[in-house]
């Protein structure tokens, strides 16, 4: 059975993840935007974007999807080369398409490839509309009816798929957010940041580090060349995988290293001091640019796995604060709905007012260039600056096999893990009080020095996550260990 986690469908090449099943998740999808299309004189058919990532198969998987649309009469605009998980959201709403397929697994490591679902909106398919995708799946396998499809020759003759190049435009887009003001045309002397850009190998090459040019800043990007492997690492922009970034940066003494996951809507960033700047704190500073600069204001929405920074922030300022579970679609259905000024999660992607509602880490990174600019500051001092005023707080986390050594079945460790936390519930951990637990997304202790763990079961691959965040890295470790106690005693009761 295909399932959609946390953000679209993912599974292991050749294992799950075949162009069989491919073909039959966007028949899915083909025929949830029919159910609701409305023909016109100007649209007599359905649109679909369909772009790709750099992974392995991925152009593949990506035309086997556009030819499923093309025969289910859609008019079908394929991406000439991969593009970023934003940029096709972005085509979306441009295009006035009704959705857009993306073959990606994001920052998952390279034996996995996936498919997210673009909605009309140029955002994540919420939740409702995973559902009824899913139907439709289900309907489809149940009665055997089987993905429709035709030849490449004959979509291209009869005109139902056209390749098209949509990074122009993106770019054009982009650019017209930033402030003016601090980005003259032609650049100034105090735009010209320098700056080393890493997409690790992924879809986001040639997109921040060319907005960046634009704009007069100074830019090397490293990794910059199509690589399956990732060069032996996840393509998730957190410390442990930016040791080339981070080396560079120091190396050059460039003003800072902004990096991207494997599908560019997710931003890390390194300091010339040789610090990570992780997810929470350019969560925190953009909040606080967005007020205090752009004088914005709106709702704030975080996922639960996210810094205490932003409740504080969010206080501070009378902005009302949402907490949601994991994932961006969850983001997206309050900025749908809600005035929201910015929404994040802990794994980096985060969104603004005023643009599609949609995560965004090159639109993020140049962010990041403009907060830079408008106080001349480093990245690391501007978070120095933030925590002397609101306090300190630290974070890590730590990925573990599901199952006691890779081997249990993903489902079997769910079940058990999921039964020992609904029953477990401890008055003290890690000599600190337990003030509450929250079951929203795992299940998370708040503790009586403000600190917090979180023991959750990734919605994109087979691991266990523990997060952690508190006063001091050494309260951080202390937090970790308790977790993957809690994890190991779960363990020994299954």
């Amino acid at each position: 059975m295909i399932r959609f986690g946390t953000d679209g469908w993912r599974g292991i090449i050749a294992d799950d993840f075949t162009f069989e099943n491919v073909r039959w998740v966007s028949q899915a999808i083909c025929d949830y935007i029919k159910i609701t299309f409305q023909p016109s004189a100007i649209s007599p058919h359905p649109k679909l974007i369909v772009g790709y990532d750099t992974r392995f198969l991925s152009d593949r998987f990506a035309l086997e999807a556009a030819l499923v649309a093309a025969a289910n009469d859609f008019d079908v605009l394929l991406t000439e080369s991969f593009a970023p998980a934003p940029v096709v959201s972005f085509a979306v709403v441009d295009k006035r398409a009704d959705g857009a397929i993306l073959i990606t697994a994001s920052h998952n490591p390279p034996q996995y490839n996936g498919l997210k679902f673009k909605a009309s909106f140029g955002g994540s398919a919420t939740p409702e509309i995973i559902g009824k995708i899913e139907r439709c799946y289900r309907r489809n396998s149940a009665r055997g009816k089987k993905p429709l499809k035709i030849s490449l020759e004959e979509a291209t003759k009869e005109d139902r798929l056209r390749f098209f190049d949509p990074k122009e435009a993106y770019l054009s887009n982009i650019l017209t957010l930033l402030d003016k003001n601090l980005f003259p045309q032609p650049p100034t002397p105090n735009s010209q940041l320098k700056v080393i850009v890493d997409p690790m190998y992924g879809a986001g090459q040639g997109y921040l580090s060319e907005a960046l040019s634009r704009l007069g800043c100074e830019v090397v990007e490293i990794h910059k060349r199509i690589n399956p492997t990732f060069g032996g690492i996840n393509p998730e922009p957190i410390s442990e995988n930016l040791e080339d970034l981070h080396r560079e940066v120091k190396r050059r003494g460039f003003d800072v290293g902004l990096a991207m996951d494997g599908d560019a809507d997710r931003t890390g960033a390194i300091d010339p001091s040789g610090a990570f700047i992780d997810s929470h704190q350019i969560f925190a500073l953009l909040l606080e640019h967005l007020v205090n600069q752009r004088k914005w204001r709106g709702e704030v929405v975080k996922t639960v796995s996210t810094t205490q920074m932003i409740d504080i922030l969010s206080r501070k300022y009378n902005l009302p604060l949402h907490v949601t579970p994991i994932g961006f679609k969850y983001i997206c259905e309050h900025i749908l709905t809600r005035d929201v000024l910015i929404g994040g999660e802990e794994s980096g992607g985060i969104g603004i007012k005023n643009y599609i509602p949609e995560r965004d880490g090159i639109l993020i990174g140049l962010l990041l260039v403009e907060i830079m600019i408008t106080h001349r500051k480093t990245l690391k001092e501007l978070v120095d600056d933030l925590m002397k005023r609101i306090g300190y707080f630290y974070y890590d986390r730590v990925d573990l096999p599901v199952g006691r050594h890779g081997v249990e079945t993903a489902s079997t460790v769910r079940e058990n893990l999921l039964g020992f936390l609904k029953t477990f519930n401890p008055s003290e951990l890690a000599g600190v009080k337990v003030v509450t637990i929250d079951n929203m997304d795992g299940c998370k202790f708040f503790l009586a020095d403000e600190s917090w763990l979180l023991i959750r079961l990734s919605g994109t691959e087979a691991v266990v996550r523990i997060y952690a965040e508190a006063s001091s890295p050494e309260r951080v470790s202390t937090l970790l260990k308790v977790g993957q106690e809690i994890l190991d005693e779960a363990r020994c009761r299954s």
